[in-house]
């Protein structure tokens, strides 16, 4: 059951030895074979800015006040704005997320990574997707178009000086509920910013989860763990990456990009392409976008903090609209 598409587009307890600081010398760890091993439920959290966040988090609530709970998949697949949400997930009930999205203080948009305070222009989402588009073009197909966005993150981060990732690092951790990594399988995409080479974190990476969903989420410029640099995680595939789900009987999709890539379709990554692949293996997909009424919401108001409320109840009413048939699905 695939809904209506759109043409959208991304309170903290601690211990002292939580506080976010500067990024740890970390090794670099690859989870992406641990995620091919079988299992029964898959949740696939795509990427979509911050309304993308607010309408995931909305779907999942709205699905468990109809009285299914999808949380406790055996395996959560989180990019971008979706990692975001994947690690909120793990760590507090739906319904606290959505309240606390409802009750947050409206607020303008929010810049992308390496805005103002690290001395980087705000760009507007539309000059970012002509930025991407211009990529794509020149990339003869999906690895040479992550190399190249690599090194324009690279080159990017030389007008920087260097204090936004402490900053973003700080704004990500405030959003997680916990800074520890869930005992659930939990997979994290990112994008290595030298080689272009795909990368997916998990608790046996060595990597702190703040440390994981900043890389995924950091859009314009390279986030550092150790030596090594990344970049956000909808560049490794696509805005999903359901791929990693391969080997699951049952495979939930919640994408706030509706599906769509501007990636050629011949580059094979876009999620129906996907999709088909998974069934083909023998797993059961289901796909919700977001729907034609929430179009407003998503494009180039993606990073409009002041939309948040918006999005995640349009995505808790299609959440409890969708549940007495993805409760079958599910079950």
């Amino acid at each position: 059951m695939n809904t209506t598409t759109s043409s959208p587009l991304p309170s903290m307890s601690t211990t002292a030895s939580d506080l976010p600081g500067s990024v740890q010398d970390q090794p670099q760890v690859d989870a992406t074979k641990g995620a091919r091993a079988a299992g029964e439920r898959a949740l696939v959290l795509g990427g979509g800015g911050s309304t993308g966040n607010a309408w995931l988090i909305g779907v999942i609530a709205g699905l468990s006040d109809a009285g299914l709970d999808v949380t406790t998949a055996d395996l959560t697949i989180g990019t971008s704005a979706g990692s975001t949400a994947a690690a909120q997930i793990a760590g507090a009930a739906p319904g606290e997320l959505f309240a606390a999205i409802l009750a947050a203080t409206p607020q303008p948009r929010s810049g992308p990574v390496g805005s103002e305070q690290g001395r980087v222009p705000v760009r507007p989402v539309a000059d970012h997707l002509e930025s991407i588009s211009k990529i794509i073009a020149a990339a003869e197909d999906a690895a040479d178009m992550r190399r190249r966005m690599g090194a324009a993150a690279l080159d990017m981060a030389s007008a920087s000086d260097g204090s936004w990732q402490t900053q973003w690092r700080a704004t990500v951790a405030s959003r997680l509920p916990s800074l520890h990594w869930p005992q659930r399988k939990v997979l994290i995409t990112a994008v290595d910013a030298h080689t272009g080479e795909p990368v997916v974190f998990d608790r046996h990476s060595g990597i702190d989860l703040a440390d994981a969903v900043a890389a995924s989420c950091s859009s314009g410029l390279p986030y550092g763990i150790g030596d090594n640099r990344y970049i956000d995680g909808g560049y490794r595939s696509n805005a999903e990456n359901a791929d990693l789900a391969a080997g699951y009987g049952r495979v939930l999709v919640l994408s706030p990009f509706g599906g769509r890539s501007l990636a050629p379709l011949e580059w094979g990554v876009h999620l129906a392409t996907q999709v088909d692949e998974l069934r083909a293996r023998g797993s059961r997909v289901e796909t919700v976008f977001p729907d034609s009424s929430s179009e407003h919401l998503f494009g180039a108001n993606a990073m409009d903090l002041s939309m948040r409320p918006a999005a995640a109840r349009a995505g808790h009413g299609q959440g409890k609209a969708l549940a007495e048939q993805l409760t079958a699905f599910w079950r």
